[in-house]
């Protein structure tokens, strides 16, 4: 394996689906243009057979001409609303699923998290199909007497481990083929959506899982819905929309147009279900309607960046429009840190008012954060309740700010919670070294 070439090389991709009018079409529809090609001495009645072909034939391209290339322990991600072709373009890249133009070049074994446990046979034990799928993952006999007490702990279905698949519950199926997938020690590892198998603890020593694989230099290209996710996994994103890639580049700038993607797609049904609905506008921060939109942004004195010590103030103004009849009107400010996830922020609730709309917010955080980089984003939402919220505007300032102080002396993580603590002998202790 040549460790200089690209671990993945996506080239050109291409897929077409034929859909047949009808089951007999697959006989009828290859007949057809084949007698179409034997009159062609009669334009007309090649022309009317070929027509007749058509209309019994039906193409759907689900890709079109995808390219990208992912570097040895790089982390890529995939986004875009359902139907734009993600998981197919997965299925090709992991050989599932062939293409119908262009190739893929990988350089490595690559461990695909799809369907997990799909592979599965219902009458064998697990441990009969751990023993299956990981020979045909690639392990040898000697390596998979090595991992199988990992990959058995790691499920952590206790003694069903010996009982048929088909006495499973469905997640103990995708917990065990997750465990197998993870021990296989991948030079590719893909993920689409497996990080929601099992329960909360399991999600969560399944996420610490792929962190352990990529501290190793395994490669991830990862596809889901969950954008915290993805900013903390990847360095890069693209958005596919109805099967073309319509922007790359940082997590944070991709998921910016997949946000409004979105919210482009609410509107739109909005608009089939009143008679007219505000229109989305795009704009160089983020997007705003005509019902509402974020204005600018300020930080203390102007300045687009700023040191702080713990615990100083960071004082914002935010100006902005919302429409005087909405009565659920919000704005949200987000404080978030280096890799995109809020770590803090408020809901400041607009006054009801009449007549003029345009509005100023001040406001002031206590920056009790730990050491690093941080910068602010803010949505203006109406949310007459916090069950339901409609985004009228997403604002990214391009503000940030950064604690100086390192306080892990005072309390770890990013922020400090309130707590007491109380240090005790034990009974029986002597008190001698």
């Amino acid at each position: 394996m040549n460790d200089a070439a690209p671990a993945l090389d996506v080239r050109d991709i291409g897929k077409t689906y034929f859909l047949w009018a009808t089951p007999a079409s697959r006989l009828w529809v290859p007949l057809l243009h084949r007698l179409a090609r034997w009159t062609r001495w009669l334009p007309p009645l090649s022309r009317r057979l070929a027509a007749q072909a058509q209309a019994r034939l039906h193409r759907h391209q689900a890709l079109t001409d995808v390219n990208f290339t992912l570097q040895r322990g790089e982390a890529l991600g995939i986004i875009g609303l359902n139907g734009s072709g993600k998981s197919t373009l997965l299925q090709i890249i992991a050989g599932v699923l062939p293409a119908t133009t262009g190739r893929v070049i990988a350089n490595g074994r690559i461990a695909a998290l799809l369907e997990l446990g799909s592979g599965f046979n219902p009458e064998l034990t697990g441990r009969e199909n751990v023993t299956v799928n990981a020979t045909i993952l690639g392990l040898s006999a000697q390596q998979l007497r090595e991992r199988m007490d990992a990959i058995i702990a790691f499920a952590d279905i206790g003694a069903f481990i010996d009982e048929p698949v088909k006495t499973y519950s469905s997640g103990m199926g995708l917990r065990l083929a997750f465990a197998v997938q993870v021990h296989t020690d991948p030079d590719i590892l893909i993920v689409d959506e497996a990080l929601a198998v099992g329960d909360a603890a399991f999600q969560a020593k399944a996420m610490a899982r792929i962190e352990e694989i990529l501290a190793r230099g395994t490669t991830l290209l990862f596809v889901g819905h969950d954008l915290n996710a993805l900013r903390a996994f990847c360095q890069r994103a693209i958005l596919l929309e109805a099967g073309r890639v319509t922007a790359q580049g940082t997590p944070d700038d991709v998921i910016e147009q997949y946000l409004f993607q979105i919210h482009l797609q609410a509107q739109a049904q909005a608009a089939r279900r009143a008679d007219e609905a505000p229109a989305l506008a795009r704009t160089y921060e983020g997007f705003g309607s005509s019902d509402g939109a974020i204005v600018s942004v300020r930080l203390r004195d102007g300045v687009s960046h700023m040191a702080l010590r713990h615990g100083e103030p960071l004082d914002l103004e935010v100006d902005l429009f919302a429409d005087p009849a909405i009565p659920g009107a919000a704005c949200v400010i987000d404080l978030l840190d280096s890799r995109g996830v809020a770590v803090s922020g408020r809901r400041v609730r607009l006054p009801s008012r009449a007549g003029e709309g345009r509005l100023q917010i001040r406001a002031r955080f206590e920056a009790r954060l730990q050491l690093g980089l941080y910068r602010v984003r803010l949505r203006l939402v109406d949310a007459p309740g916090m069950d339901h919220a409609r985004v009228l505007s997403r604002f990214d300032s391009g503000l940030s700010f950064q604690i100086v102080d390192d306080s892990r002396e005072s309390f770890t993580g990013l922020f400090a919670l309130p707590a007491t603590f109380e240090v005790v002998p034990m009974a029986g202790s002597t008190g001698d070294a």
